[in-house]
């Protein structure tokens, strides 16, 4: 009875009935959805009128069958249609052994995918700081929380010279390792440039034509909002790059990837900087919960109370996108 128990915790990792339950039912809603749009985007528009819906289901069916085997290598995809044709037949056995097989096969495809999305995962924490500079009458806190194993989202906050602070928030379009990989790659540019002398907008600028010369097929952008705090004077510049912002008049282009032009006019904002944090669940929300922290609360306090807020407004809902935070809190 205690092998059967210890067997039960090592495949269920000690989770009950009812957890495991939700998560099948998450991963189905996705692994569902995620054939659904590769379906719906193939099948012909839907009539005005229903008279003859069915054939729009059976092409919709067929779509769906389609988005499930072409993933798979062309020799999965035989040996797939081979099973189904045996469980017709006398040698229904073998075709469920193909099946097992190839569940094996498609197992192992997983297994690897994940391990190398943990590394990912890694080095993506590596990239990202992870304790915030020390700021003469200021601090800064942040925190990064992937929908998946990688964030598609990014942060940052660097000393740009003894007495300019740079900070970035900045979200690329999409999910997962893509994502993941051009966060990355705008790290890179962001410290690159901020290291060669020009001003925040000249930064911004030469980001959006990085960008625009690397385009990915014209689907990939990133909101940002980019900014340098001086200690001494108190004072806060930022460029906002299209995100909702209500300390900037409006909000600026996004920085596209070859979908805009790739010369943009910038404009930076000044005024005194009191708290900076984003998040996306809602602005209204956001402003209440900043209203309602304490006078004295520091930056972790800020940022646990926004991403505390976020995780209680989203309940029981999947995640589906990732939840990043950052805020400058200057002292009185």
């Amino acid at each position: 009875m205690n092998q059967l128990a210890q067997f039960w915790r090592r495949i269920s990792d000690g989770l009950a009935v009812s957890e495991l339950w939700g998560q099948l039912r998450r991963e189905t809603t996705s692994g569902y959805q995620l054939y659904k749009q590769e379906a719906v985007a193939k099948a012909p528009p839907r009539p005005a009128r229903r008279p003859g819906g069915a054939p729009r289901q059976r092409h919709l069916g067929r779509e769906f069958a389609w988005a499930i085997l072409l993933p798979m290598s062309p020799a999965r995809r035989v040996i797939v249609l081979i099973a189904i044709v045996l469980q017709f037949t006398q040698y229904s056995v073998v075709g469920l052994l193909l099946f097992v097989g190839l569940l094996t096969l498609e197992i192992a495809d997983r297994v690897s995918l994940k391990r190398d999305l943990e590394i990912a995962r890694e080095i993506q924490a590596w990239l990202l700081p992870g304790i915030p500079p020390e700021v003469g009458g200021a601090e800064v806190s942040f925190i990064n929380q992937p929908a998946n194993t990688v964030s598609g989202d990014f942060y940052d906050a660097f000393w740009r010279s003894p007495s300019v602070l740079m900070l970035a928030v900045a979200d690329v379009a999409g999910k997962g390792l893509p994502a993941a990989l051009l966060t990355a790659t705008f790290q890179a540019s962001l410290h690159t440039l901020a290291a060669g002398g020009l001003k925040l907008e000249g930064v911004m600028a030469a980001l959006n034509r990085y960008a625009c010369g690397h385009s990915a097929g014209r689907t990939r952008f990133t909101t940002a909002v980019v900014a340098e705090y001086e200690p001494a004077a108190r004072r806060l510049r930022y460029v906002n790059a299209g995100t909702i912002r209500r300390c900037c008049a409006a909000p600026g282009p996004r920085l596209w990837s070859g979908w805009r032009r790739a010369e943009c006019r910038w404009a930076s904002w000044r005024r005194p900087a009191l708290r900076a944090a984003g998040e996306e669940y809602g602005e209204a929300r956001l402003q209440a919960v900043l209203r309602a922290t304490p006078a004295g609360a520091g930056a972790a306090a800020i940022r646990d109370a926004v991403v505390g807020d976020c995780t209680r407004f989203r309940g029981n809902a999947p995640r589906q996108d990732d939840v990043t935070c950052l805020v400058l809190r200057r002292h009185r």
